[in-house]
């Protein structure tokens, strides 16, 4: 048994993972729809911890919108919890409203995760639930249309459910020992590309060698939003003077290998939701 299942947990961790206990009740196996994030690598040790390790099982969608660096990594914090993990290859490409690229671009993603693990996963590893990794922030934005598809699907919810929210998940991930305890966020690729513009394997390609390339600078938290020619890097507010200073050159020879002509830096810094969220601000106030 690995380390972050025997890891003693008190006070507030072990409240949490008492709380996330219950939400999952008994389903006998569950599946946790997996990326290698903080959130559905704290679910996966929390659900192998409470279930039992040969009970669980690591889910991991694959396409052109999980960058190969990612889909390596969430192997290795599988690997480190102690629980399997089941590739399945997602086709949300071949979808005419996920190209389409509308501010419910993530429900049609997260639909056709949620129908590939129900028809390919379910049965033959004999799941009695699937379950993923939204947290209890995450429930209350309007930004989130990925979480209609888990609803319709009837995916739990277990960190939301016990009243989990952003930095309850990063402590429960530090207590555990996570070694992904204080990765950033990782949106997928896709959420780069502004609405209404045609999500392509291309552009995905791009975004995803540019991020690559800015991290391997040291840069561990970074978004390159697409804009055709342009990549606008987007990097925590503390990073942007060496950006624009020492690290210039540098980074702007890794992004245009990547395929851009000309490079931008935005000075507001990393923005979650820049895309989507005033899209669908903006309905629910003329709706």
């Amino acid at each position: 048994m690995t380390q972050v299942l025997t890891a003693p947990l008190t006070g507030e961790a072990a409240e949490a993972a008492a709380r996330v206990a219950a939400a999952l009740g008994r389903p006998g196996r569950l599946g946790v729809a997996y990326s290698g994030g903080v959130d559905s690598s704290v679910l996966l040790a929390l659900a192998a911890r409470a279930l039992g390790a040969e009970n669980t099982l690591a889910i991991l969608g694959v396409s052109p919108s999980l960058a190969p660096d990612e889909r390596t990594a969430a192997h290795a914090v599988a690997a480190a919890i102690g629980v399997p993990v089941v590739e399945v290859e997602t086709r949300e490409g071949d979808l005419a409203a996920y190209r389409a690229n509308g501010p419910d671009r993530c429900f049609h993603c997260k639909d056709e995760l949620f129908t590939r693990i129900s028809d390919d996963v379910v049965a033959r590893h004999g799941l009695g639930a699937v379950a993923y990794g939204e947290n209890a922030e995450e429930a209350l934005r309007p930004d989130r249309p990925g979480a209609r598809a888990a609803v319709d699907h009837r995916v739990l919810r277990p960190l939301a459910d016990a009243g989990l929210g952003k930095e309850d998940v990063r402590r429960v991930a530090r207590a555990l020992g996570l070694p992904n305890a204080e990765k950033p966020a990782a949106p997928c690729l896709a959420s780069r590309i502004p609405h209404f513009e045609e999500v392509t394997p291309e552009k995905l390609r791009q975004v995803g060698a540019a991020e690559a390339a800015v991290r391997a600078l040291g840069f561990a938290d970074v978004r390159v939003r697409h804009h055709g020619d342009v990549a606008r890097l987007e990097l925590p507010v503390a990073d942007v003077a060496r950006a624009a200073s020492e690290w210039r050159e540098p980074i702007l020879d890794a992004v245009r290998a990547a395929g851009f002509r000309f490079i931008a830096l935005d000075l507001a810094g990393i923005q979650s939701g820049a895309f989507t969220l005033p899209l669908v601000v903006r309905s629910e106030r003329h709706g």
